[in-house]
């Protein structure tokens, strides 16, 4: 099942990013969809602060769900 990303979606990395000094599994929101799959991402810590903010394609994202969804 595809889920198609969306501004303020909380997404995770599918792989590790060691030029921005990110690794798979980190979590980040959606604040800006900058071209067709390609996506701004903030990471923030555990206290809200931006530590990152990068550009990233649909393909190195997984969106998160906290509730349950049905799968087709």
């Amino acid at each position: 099942m595809k889920t198609s990303i969306k501004l303020l979606d909380v997404v995770a990395l599918t792989e590790d990013l060691l030029e921005h000094k990110l690794l798979r599994g980190q979590v980040g929101t959606v604040v800006e969809v900058l071209a067709p799959d390609v996506f701004e991402v903030e990471f923030c810590d555990d206290d809200g602060r931006t530590y990152k903010s990068t550009a990233l394609e649909a393909s190195q994202l997984i969106v998160l769900h906290y509730r349950p969804q049905i799968a087709a």
